[in-house]
């Protein structure tokens, strides 16, 4: 069947798309035919959303023709025992962390890595873990931090610091592929809704820049480290105060806000060399 222009050009988007999926699932032995079903899966879901004014007994046929899926695979995949769809990940260890490296009175200057008592009264600790949540105990929050590579102790277990300026759950394979999913799903949905309507729906940005030195680009690192810890500091305590003008408000809280920032490096394409083929004149 011939396709668009526009069909076209979203294959070509997810081409792009589609090769660090399979990178990652080739990387831990996922086979094609469980990532097909899942596929199967997702577009069936979407059919419904679409057409989700159609009455129940026009539905599988839309959903069928929607999808290129037969009318039998459409309702084997509908009525599937499938999860319901996981929740964002709102866990104690998460606000903690955000919390302490977006906190200014825990650091001094730019250093996110400043020691703070073990325990007692603020600042410490487990003043910290105990403005988050009193529902674990500070021992235990510091003790899953420290499983995740992301605190340490001092030699004499009084005090305690970071060892990452971000969140990335070094040693818990289920969380870092949870929050892969999270992050880059959030993602990829913003980028759709902006193209499938004005494309002002969300912020969805990237400036890209080539023809760097292997030196520059450490700088450039650096600097989006540091631009990274400045949006962290002065964006988490303004979404907090709107979380209190809403409850003080009554307003109902309803609404979510995911907001990242990334940077892939890699070397630019090596040049394709001129072509050395002669052309002969003929000769009369």
């Amino acid at each position: 069947m011939p396709i668009t222009g526009d069909q076209e050009a979203l294959m070509r988007a997810l081409e792009q798309v589609l090769a660090p999926l399979a990178q990652l699932c080739v990387a831990k032995g996922v086979l094609i035919q469980v990532v097909e079903e899942r596929l199967r899966r997702a577009f069936v879901n979407a059919a419904v959303n679409a057409h989700a004014h159609l009455p129940a007994a026009r539905l599988t046929s839309r959903i069928s023709a929607t999808t290129g899926l037969t009318r039998r695979e459409v309702a084997r995949l509908r009525n599937a025992q499938t999860l319901p769809p996981a929740a964002p990940r709102h866990s104690p260890i998460t606000e903690l962390f955000t919390r302490w490296i977006s906190d200014p009175s825990l650091k001094s200057g730019d250093s996110a890595t400043d020691w703070l008592p073990r325990q007692g009264s603020a600042p410490s600790f487990e003043a910290l873990a105990q403005s988050v949540t009193r529902d674990v105990h500070p021992r235990t929050l510091l003790d899953e931090l420290c499983r995740l590579k992301l605190a340490e102790l001092d030699a004499s277990g009084d005090h305690v610091r970071l060892l990452r300026e971000a969140f990335v759950p070094r040693g818990d394979w289920a969380n870092m592929v949870a929050f892969l999913g999270e992050n880059v799903g959030d993602h990829l949905r913003a980028a759709t809704a902006n193209v499938l309507a004005d494309g002002t729906q969300h912020i969805e940005q990237a400036v890209f820049a080539d023809e760097l030195s292997v030196e520059s680009l450490a700088q450039a690192r650096e600097l989006m480290a540091r631009q990274w810890r400045t949006l962290l500091q002065t964006v988490t305590p303004e979404l907090e105060q709107l979380m209190k003008d809403d409850a003080q408000a009554r307003r109902p809280q309803t609404q979510s806000i995911r907001i990242g920032l990334f940077t892939w490096t890699q070397p630019m394409p090596a040049p394709i060399p001129p072509s050395h083929v002669s052309v002969k004149e003929d000769s009369q």
